[in-house]
C-alpha cells in the first residue's frame, strides 16, 4: 500500500466516523443528558424484552450505550456515548467508537447495553484504557418478539452484549472492532 494510499484510508475513515457521529442524538456530552438517555434506554429494555430485568439485577455493572449511529459506504465507522452503572447509580461516562472496512452500504441506528456478570470482568473494563469486546462476551441481538433467557446467557460469558432498537438502512448491528473509551462529561 502506497504512503497516499494510506492517508487517503485514514482520511475516509475520519470523515465516515465523522459523518456517523454528526446524526447521533447523543452528542451532547452534558452528564445530565446521558443519565435521563440511559435511563429511558433501560426502561425501553426492560419493557420491550422482560428477560432482561432478570439480567440486569445479576449484574454487577452495566454499561448502556442509548443511541450509536454506524455508517458506511465501503468504509464505515460508529459512535456513541452513554454511562456505566454500578448497584444503580453512575460511576463513569464512555464513549464507543468503531471503524470497519469491507462491503457495506447504509447508516443504522441502535442502543446496545453490556451487563458485566462478575467482578472480574467489570475490573478489567474499568482498568482498561480502551476496552474492546471481545471473545469473553455473549452478544445478543434482539428484535421485535426476541426473548432473552438470563439463566442461559449469564452461564456464556462473564460479559453479556445487548443490541436492541436498530432501525436504519443497514444491515446487521455488532460490537466487532467497538473501543470503549473513558469520557469527562
Amino acid at each position: 500500500m502506497t504512503y497516499s494510499t494510506r492517508r487517503n484510508f485514514a482520511l475516509a475513515l475520519g470523515a465516515t466516523t465523522a459523518v456517523a457521529a454528526c446524526g447521533n442524538g447523543v452528542g451532547n456530552s452534558n452528564a445530565a443528558t446521558i443519565d435521563a438517555r440511559v435511563n429511558q434506554t433501560l426502561s425501553t429494555l426492560y419493557n420491550e424484552h422482560p428477560g432482561t430485568q432478570e439480567l440486569g439485577n445479576k449484574a454487577v455493572g452495566i454499561l448502556v450505550m442509548p443511541l450509536v449511529t454506524e455508517a458506511g459506504f465501503g468504509l464505515g465507522g460508529s459512535f456513541g456515548r452513554g454511562a456505566l452503572r454500578v448497584g444503580g447509580a453512575t460511576v463513569d461516562y464512555y464513549s464507543q467508537v468503531k471503524g470497519s472496512g469491507g462491503f457495506q452500504i447504509g447508516a443504522q441506528q441502535f442502543s446496545h447495553v453490556l451487563f458485566f456478570m462478575t467482578n472480574e470482568a467489570l475490573t478489567n473494563f474499568r482498568r482498561s484504557e480502551g476496552y474492546a469486546v471481545g471473545a469473553n462476551a455473549s452478544v445478543a441481538v434482539l428484535n421485535d418478539g426476541a426473548a432473552l433467557n438470563a439463566e442461559t446467557t449469564t452461564t456464556l460469558a462473564p460479559t453479556v452484549a445487548v443490541i436492541f432498537g436498530q432501525a436504519g438502512l443497514k444491515i446487521g448491528a455488532t460490537l466487532e472492532g467497538v473501543k470503549y473509551t473513558r469520557i469527562i462529561p
